[in-house]
């Protein structure tokens, strides 16, 4: 088993006007990762960030986090070069943005990003299987892209299930309402990243809460291990 249990918070759920230092606080309190959501209007309703917010954040947290950029994006080849440019590490893209996903990952690999592969709730998990040996991690959504703070969809865990049985080395990503509460659902089912915002941000004790979402997803790793 190649893959392990790795905390990404979602830096949207912090505040905004101290990003920098909420990363910061973030990786102090024991994320693996730092997940950022970019969104242009189009491809889902709300718009947040691009490059060159990226572009400050690195220069402001150093090159240490990596930084997995959610790509809700309605034309995502657009922004590769400016987000490697930038210093993102990860490039997550929508399977539902693009007519020709081989192209977009061979051009995320060539920038020199890891390549993450998305899909909404309403995409089914057989149109990401042609791609799942060419990506680094598939990112299975848990509500509609687009809003923080939604009801976690516990109907999308046969999805990660089934890549799990399918790709037993593949990172699979969790994100949207992922928490103390619904952590469980998704280390059994197989999930080894996990996003979590407002309930890893939102606390009064993001270290506790980080651990104890690595904690579930490593035992369900060991148990799936042992029961091979």
């Amino acid at each position: 088993m190649a893959y392990s249990a790795k905390i990404g918070p979602s830096i949207l759920s912090s505040d905004l006007s101290c990003l920098g230092s909420e990363c910061v606080r973030m990786m102090e309190c024991g994320a693996d990762y730092l997940h950022l959501d970019v969104m242009d209007g189009h491809f889902v309703p709300n718009i947040t960030f691009g490059h060159p917010m990226v572009e400050c954040l690195r220069k402001s947290v150093g090159q240490d986090p990596f930084f997995d950029m959610h790509m809700m994006v309605s034309r995502p080849e657009q922004w590769v070069k400016p987000m490697a440019a930038a210093g993102a590490n990860q490039y997550t893209f929508h399977l539902e943005a693009t007519t020709n996903p081989g192209n977009l990952i061979k051009e995320i690999r060539e920038s020199g990003m890891k390549v993450g592969l998305a899909i909404k709730p309403g995409t089914t998990v057989e149109e990401l299987a042609p791609w799942a040996n060419e990506i680094d991690m598939a990112l299975v959504m848990t509500v509609e892209p687009g809003f923080g703070g939604q009801k976690f969809m516990e109907d999308m865990m046969p999805k990660v299930s089934w890549l799990r049985s399918q790709f037993p080395s593949l990172d699979i990503e969790v994100d949207g309402g992922v928490g103390p509460d619904s952590i469980h659902k998704c280390a059994e089912a197989g999930a080894n990243m996990i996003v979590s915002g407002s309930a890893v941000i939102g606390s009064d004790d993001p270290r506790s809460v980080i651990a104890l979402l690595r904690t579930v997803v490593a035992e369900a790793i060991q148990k799936r291990s042992l029961d091979r």
